[in-house]
């Protein structure tokens, strides 16, 4: 979790950073708010990352996406291009707060519904495999995210645990992994921008739509296309309840 300097939590939040991985999960946001394409200046130009802004009542607002990976034409998915992203608009607007808004695979053995959206708790990895004393918990790399009491009880949120890895199957190591964090959901970006706040002090909160189960009898990837349109549609309702919620306030009162 991000420590801010002292008095930080009773400014009024003016900017918001919401970062999605997909096209799919940032457009439905983006139409919601009625946000505009920026002209391609924040960014340097030989990337392909792509923000939408505008203000929705006090709050300025920003949608970020990687774009699609300029050597394989798909989205650039993944902890990498998360965190350089993130961090890169972080440096650029100096947001009063991030939310990661996107999917997420869950497991029914921990009682995940599909198209459930939760708030998460805690994030960790479960690829980052160091068996070695000291340096094994800075692999897994347990994070919290920004308390927000208020916001869950007055929207009436799930609350999960979340752990991250970089592949959409699981291993059976992964499994384990993943048991060990007692998450409830599972993505691919989550734990790594809980890191990117951690480091520039800037408060996160994330917000997860389950698209599939990971622990179901159909294929992951089957499942995820099917259900994709969805569970993002999901997400964008919680995202606008919730920057309804914040609009006005400071971060203690969330």
């Amino acid at each position: 979790m991000a420590t801010l300097p002292l008095g930080d939590d009773k400014r009024p939040i003016t900017t918001i950073l919401i970062f999605a991985a997909m096209d799919s999960e940032a457009l439905p946001v983006v139409e919601h708010f009625k946000l505009s394409r920026d002209d391609g200046t924040l960014f340097p130009l030989s990337v392909p990352w792509i923000r939408y802004h505008g203000c929705y009542k006090d709050l300025n607002l920003n949608v970020i996406f990687p774009g699609k990976d300029p050597d394989f034409g798909i989205n650039s998915v993944g902890t990498v291009p998360a965190s350089l992203v993130t961090y890169a608009s972080i440096q650029a607007l100096k947001p009063d707060l991030l939310i990661n808004a996107g999917t997420a695979g869950g497991f029914k053995v921990k009682g995940a519904c599909i198209f459930d959206v939760y708030l998460v708790s805690d994030l960790a990895f479960h690829d980052r495999r160091i068996p070695i004393p000291g340096p094994d918990r800075y692999g897994i790399g347990l994070r919290k995210s920004f308390p927000t009491p208020n916001l869950v009880k007055e929207l009436n949120l799930k609350v999960c645990k979340l752990s991250t890895g970089d592949s959409l199957d699981m291993s059976p190591q992964d499994e384990k992994c993943i048991l060990a964090n007692d998450a409830t959901i599972v993505d691919m970006e989550g734990a790594a921008l809980a890191y990117v706040s951690s480091l520039m002090k800037v408060p996160a909160i994330f917000i997860k739509g389950v698209s599939n189960f990971v622990d179901g009898e159909k294929s992951i990837h089957e499942e995820f296309k099917e259900n994709l349109q969805a569970t993002v549609v999901e997400i964008r309702d919680v995202v606008a309840r919730v920057v309804e919620f914040i609009n006005g306030k400071c971060l203690s009162e969330l």
